[in-house]
Order: C-alpha cells, then structure tokens, then sequence
C-alpha cells in the first residue's frame, strides 16, 4: 500500500533516522504503538529542534469531541490554572514541585518556547525564560545578580535603549555601569573590581557590528569570578552559540530575527547552569531572600535542591523580578514567535545572502563613502565573523553616503525608500532601514555616539 510522505524542513538526518528505524519495525512487523517515543533534543539538528522540541502531541488525552492531539503547539490563553488541591498550590509556589500557577509566571504555550530555544543555545531545557521584550530580558538580567553598590562592566558599543538603561536608569537604583572598548578586551578586567557583577556585551553591536571575542571576554570574567552576559539579537543562535565560547548567560530579543516577520514583541534570558553562584561574589546569592523561602529566607545559591542548582539563576529571575515587577509575555507571542522559530535557518541563510549582494553593490558605488558589513573580506570584523558567525557576515549592513552633510543625505535617503521600509526594527522578512543618529540612538550625545559606532 502507497505510503505519502510530505517531507519537510528538518534536518534530514533526523528525518532519515526515523524512516529507519520505522522500516525495520514494519518489516519485522514488531512496532508497538505504545512503545515510548524518543523526545527531540540537543543532539537533533538544528531544525529539527526548531520544530520539534519540548512539544509532544499526545493523542491519549481528549480534545474536543474524543482523542487526537494537536500538530501544532497549541496557544493556552488562560490567566489562572486549577490546582490538584491546597498542598498541590504550596508545593508549587515553595518550589518543591514545578508547574503551572500563572501565566505572569508560565503558561504552556511560552513552556515550549523557553524550552525550545533554550536547547537551541544548548542550555537545559528549563533554563530559559521569555519575558515581554528583550529590553526586559536585559534589564531582569541585570538585577537578577546586581543591587545598589554593585557595578557591571559593559562593552560601550550598544543599541541605544540598552545604553540608555546602562547609563541613565540603573545608576538611579545605585548599580554602576562602566563602558569599556570590546575591541580591547583587556579593558574589561581593569574596569573590574570586588563590586563588579558582571561583565555584558552584544555578540555582534547594533549598529556598528562590532562581534565581541567572546573567548577571550568570558575568560577574563571568569578570572575575575564574575558571568559574562551576551545579547545574542544581532547573530541568533544560528549564527552564534555563546555558550560554546564561554558565556554564561544570554539574553536577546525574539521580536528580531527568531520571530522574523514584525508581529510579536518577546525577549528571552538563558543560563548556562554552569556559573558558581555560591563561591562568594554575589551577595543576592549568598545572603538569605526573605521574600522567598519563609523566616528564615532562601540562599539562591546554596539553598536549593541539588536538582534544581544549577537552575538558580533562572529560578530566581522568574520568581523574583519576573514574578514581582510582572514583564511577562502574552501566550499570543509566544505562540507567534513559536511560528517564525520554524524557519529560522531558512531566512538567517538567506538575509546572509541578500546582505552581502547588498554590501557588494555599495561597496562598487560612487556615491557610497564607505560600507561596513562583516562578511566582507576587507571588513575590520571580518576574521571575527569567521570564527563567531559561522564565516557569515550576519543580516545588517550600515553605510556612509559621499555627501558634503552626511547627516542631511542620509535622511534623503530615507525618504526616498519605496520597497524598503522605514521602521524601527530589524531582522524582519522585509528589508528595513533607518537612520541611528536622529532616532534609535538620538537619546545619546554626540561623543557617545561616536563610541559605539553610529558615525
């Protein structure tokens, strides 16, 4: 009898792989339809853990009118979720069991994202947490380590939000954070000190594509005992994996690139669980939480069952500034961001390949004074993109305009686009532009400008 297939976009091992194992139950007539499934995980390809990870369809519950799972991850738009009774509730909320309580918390819907990119940075599959934005990724994940006294060291080659955070708004609560040149890595251990926390940068900088030797950063952190922290937007984790390069935590926003199309707002915070929270260089860790853990108060780092250590970090992000401060994501763009997840390498391939037909073209131009793209060969970035973005120069192109006021040609230029879309955003499926200087990174002065690229 004809069996159809419809293949798809996994990896085509994976795909393989399962048509193997099918045939030889078929032919020795010995499948068993109860026999336990295996679950996709960090060892599948790349797509194949895009579409299939941490969801299941489990066709012996009832849905609707009898049995039949959803294909789809299904959107969970519930607030509130039913309790098996009053000591199914306290065991949720004093951590001893993990589920459901609150879609401000988690919901099952932004379950499977967490979870799914999680294992696609190569973290565990419940280290990761989606909040609202990835600005708010940022920000809980600098709390999440850092209080009034501490200090921070970050690259200065910043998108202008973050900088604006970084310089403006959490000095007002008292955490200090000094701004070094990435492209002098050992700036960050001279900045560093008995109150830094943390050390910060973007895998590669928005605008100026400036790809961090995030070798060479997460060694000097950890010399100095402290997590180097990565936004990811720019690179993906298609392109970039920090965590293979010694990162400890990552942050990014998902409305970028991982959802792709411009329809949903998310950002993500992933740990490595790897990093020492209890070796004493972070007081949030060592010092009870009496807003957690009853009397006594919980000790993030050396309080928590041994199966749930190496969690600390996420655990206290979610039940700390995410609970408390409540920028979560709605189940609708989780369930969105879900969608563009899909496809992730597909359209990373291929912004790679339209942006360097793009930078090829100005580069030859007479009017162009000047082009920075990363996959270039004569680009200061370029041998850094070999090693950091899989020999690819990423999505972004930035350009200077021959003109005797750059500043007045390149608003021209804006406002001449027809296609190309004038928006504030990237990583779209339509081409984007704008110009940084009077919009993205307007709220930054001049010379600040200057030192993180926007020329």
């Amino acid at each position: 009898e004809m069996i159809r297939l419809s293949v798809g976009i996994e990896g085509i091992e994976d795909v393989i792989a399962d048509l193997e194992q099918a045939l030889k139950k078929a032919v020795a007539a010995t499948a068993d339809s109860a026999a336990e499934k295996k679950d996709v995980s960090a060892s599948s390809g790349f797509d194949t853990i895009c579409l299939h990870a941490a969801y299941k369809p489990d066709p012996t519950q009832t849905y609707g009118l009898g049995q039949g799972a959803p294909r789809g991850v299904p959107l969970h738009r519930s607030t509130p979720y039913q309790f098996i009774d009053t000591q199914h509730a306290a065991d949720l909320f004093s951590l001893a069991k993990l589920g459901n309580i609150y879609s401000r918390l988690m919901n099952p819907t932004t379950h499977v994202l967490e979870s799914r990119y999680s294992i696609l940075e190569g973290g565990h599959p419940l280290a990761g947490l989606a909040v609202a934005s990835g600005t708010n990724a940022i920000h809980y994940a600098i709390i999440n380590l850092a209080q009034a006294g501490d200090n921070i060291v970050s690259a200065r080659a910043l998108y202008g939000g973050t900088y604006t955070m970084f310089n403006d708004i959490l000095p007002q609560f008292g955490i200090e954070v000094r701004f070094v040149d990435a492209e002098k890595p050992e700036e960050f251990a001279k900045a560093a000190d008995d109150k830094t926390r943390a050390f910060f940068c973007e895998s590669c900088s928005n605008p100026a594509l400036e790809i961090c030797d995030l070798e060479v950063i997460s060694k000097l952190a950890h010399e100095k005992g402290v997590p180097l922290i990565v936004d990811s937007t720019f690179s993906t984790p298609y392109l970039c994996k920090p965590f293979e390069f010694g990162a400890d935590i990552i942050v990014t926003s998902l409305t970028k690139w991982v959802g792709g199309h411009g329809t949903g707002l998310g950002g993500m915070i992933v740990d490595k669980g790897g990093f020492k929270w209890n070796a004493g260089k972070h007081p949030l860790y060592d010092v009870p939480d009496k807003s957690y853990g009853g009397e006594a108060g919980l000790r993030w780092g050396h309080d928590l069952p041994e199966a749930l250590a190496p969690l600390a970090y996420k655990l206290r992000a979610l039940t700390v500034p995410l609970r408390n401060l409540g920028g979560c994501i709605s189940p609708d763009n989780s369930w969105i961001i879900l969608q563009g997840l899909e496809t992730l390498s597909l359209r990373m391939e291929k912004h790679c390949a339209n942006a360097m037909r793009v930078a090829e073209y100005l580069k030859q131009h007479k009017d162009v004074a000047w082009v920075r793209y990363p996959g270039l060969k004569d680009d200061p970035q370029h041998a850094k993109a070999a090693k950091y973005l899989k020999g690819k120069g990423g999505s972004m192109v930035v350009f200077g305009i021959k003109a005797p006021d750059g500043r007045k040609a390149g608003q021209q230029f804006i406002d001449s686009l027809d296609l190309i879309s004038h928006v504030a955003n990237v990583g779209d499926a339509r081409t984007l532009a704008i110009h940084p200087a009077t919009t993205t990174h307007s709220q930054m002065k001049p010379q600040a400008q200057m030192e993180c690229g926007v020329k």
